[in-house]
């Protein structure tokens, strides 16, 4: 690792290096049960031409990497336990074309700086279908297909890629577009990346999207947000209410998103979070809502807490306040434990909707029972799909679930690490509750990852049946595994399963344990008190 550094740094490569201040900025993350996180090294690459160098240099070196666009995921999987964290957050250039109606990005972008250009230019009425947060990485998002707050209208983010530029395993620079062949190598590296794309072929350095025309004529957006805490709590009108609500045939152009809140964190009453974007007029919303909910109260603040705007308004503006605590995630100073579990749902039965939200009021009322005197969260957010999402084949690209019209996810947060045994043991059970109610009793969306799916689970979970074909494709473009992670796709004839298989609760402080006892191998302290200082900053001052 040492000889990989020092001709890093000979290059000119940004290194940083435990010890020094910026290091444990690059790797701090939000999610406590990362904190012992600490790779040999952070490289911080400015262009294609240095990820090259660190691909080239760290394969012939055998020396492992984790690919950070943003550091956004749920499930850690950008987040570096050993040698190097690849960090492209220096790579933030975009360009709007807006004669071509294209944005190129470079990989490390947050969606903030790309929605910037059409704030900046007045771009009203056009949008680009990119994440729910600006905080998000555009790279993740769109590898892993991107459900956004216009999916509905325009299909996922992925469906708007026209081209892509990858550093692969060999260290090639590689431009795949959508006009390739898809039978040739590049057409199935196109296809492969819309859908299953990080961290399983190669380095995203840059892309190319269409932007999007908005239909309504005043370049408007109608979007609120609304928390509703029904008076009679979880009683069955309520619980219809949201059985209509969810079989509703909403027209595309509108996208509600619903979060189920059992937040014994602020001691609060039961509720569910609106999130609203329409692409039309004030009234067109008005009388959709009248016509489609039932609850005289749902319905009259569903139609007082909304706001048409400009659209280049609503992407600098509305988006972070309806998002406020993903927007917080983002932040390494707001920590929590967190885990996190997804399912895709159809809503053509009535019966099966009605079955899961029997389950989650259940489960609800068992968590509130359970943990009343505790800090925890019990979260479940339905993101609301479908429309133009499903109108491609499930296999046309690598995202598969396209049936689905809401990719639903789990939260469960907690502040004391003692809770995490119990916090486990009660994801388990939304999961074996829930998870036969998903497409084919198996389907889950990669962008709301759950780390702890065994090995023979994830890929067909993820990928349905088009796992075997991006078998075929890692064969081509990564046949010595280089990009090899827990999560990752596999090569034909690949192990199905690792040996050490365990349940979910066994795995109570196995990572923290593990970077615990990893990251004394390599790290010397340069200064104690400093460490002990960064040990108060993750909670434990108190205890120490």
């Amino acid at each position: 690792m040492d000889r990989a550094i020092q001709s890093f740094k000979s290059k000119n490569i940004p290194v940083l290096e435990p010890g020094q201040p910026e290091y444990r900025k690059a790797i701090a993350t939000s999610n406590l049960l990362f904190r012992f996180s600490r790779p040999d090294c952070v490289v911080r690459p400015k262009d294609a031409a240095q990820v090259q160098t660190v691909i080239q240099e760290a394969k012939s070196k055998a020396i492992k990497v984790t690919v950070k666009g943003n550091g956004h995921s749920y499930a850690g999987h950008s987040t570096a336990f050993n040698g190097i964290s690849l960090d492209l957050r220096g790579m933030k250039n975009v360009e709007l074309d807006m004669n071509s109606m294209t944005v190129t990005m470079d990989a490390g972008c947050q969606w903030g700086n790309v929605y910037e250009k059409l704030v900046i230019g007045g771009h009203d009425g056009f949008v680009i279908l990119g994440g729910r947060c600006p905080t998000v990485g555009v790279s993740g998002f769109i590898l892993g297909s991107g459900l956004g707050p216009f999916t509905r209208s325009f299909g996922m983010g992925s469906d708007t890629l026209m081209e892509a530029t990858l550093v692969t395993a060999k260290g090639q620079l590689v431009t795949v577009k959508e006009t390739d062949d898809r039978m040739s190598d590049k057409g199935r590296l196109f296809w492969a990346i819309r859908g299953a794309g990080g961290g399983n072929f190669g380095v995203l350095v840059q892309m190319k999207l269409k932007v999007q025309k908005l239909k309504n004529r005043d370049k408007m957006v109608v979007a609120g947000r609304y928390q509703w805490f029904p008076k009679d709590g979880w009683a069955d009108n309520s619980i219809a209410t949201m059985n209509d609500f969810y079989v509703t045939p909403w027209p595309n152009s509108l996208t509600i998103d619903t979060t189920w809140i059992c937040s014994l964190k602020q001691n609060a009453q039961d509720g569910i979070r609106f999130i609203v974007a329409f692409d039309g007029s004030k009234k067109e919303y008005d009388r959709l809502i009248d016509k489609y909910v039932k609850n005289d109260e749902l319905k009259t603040q569903l139609k007082r807490r909304v706001l048409a705007e400009k659209s280049t308004r609503f992407l600098y503006e509305t988006l972070a306040a309806q998002w406020v605590e993903e927007m917080e995630r983002a932040y390494p100073q707001n920590k929590t434990y967190e885990l996190y579990s997804s399912f895709a749902f159809k809503n053509d039965d009535k019966a099966t909707i009605i079955k899961i939200t029997a389950i989650i009021r259940e489960l609800m009322t068992t968590f509130r029972r359970d943990f009343q005197e505790e800090t925890v969260n019990f979260l479940v957010t339905w993101i609301h799909s479908g429309g133009k999402a499903t109108e491609k084949s499930p296999t046309e690209t690598a995202f598969y679930w396209r049936e689905a019209v809401f990719h639903t996810y789990v939260t469960v947060e907690w502040v004391d690490k003692w809770m995490e045994w119990n916090m486990r043991q009660f994801l388990a059970k939304v999961k074996k509750a829930l998870r036969p109610l998903s497409l084919n009793g198996q389907a889950a969306f990669v962008n709301f990852p759950d780390r702890d799916f065994p090995t023979k689970f994830h890929e067909q979970a993820y990928f349905g049946e088009n796992r075997d074909e991006l078998r075929r494709v890692k064969q081509i473009w990564d046949p010595d595994n280089f990009f090899k992670w827990d999560q990752g796709v596999r090569r034909p004839g690949d192990p199905e399963e690792d040996p050490d298989v365990v349940d979910d609760e066994d795995k109570t402080d196995q990572l923290a344990s593990q970077q615990w006892a990893t990251q004394w191998t390599h790290y010397k302290s340069e200064d104690i008190i400093d460490d002990l200082s960064y040990l108060a900053d993750l909670g434990y001052g108190e205890e120490y």
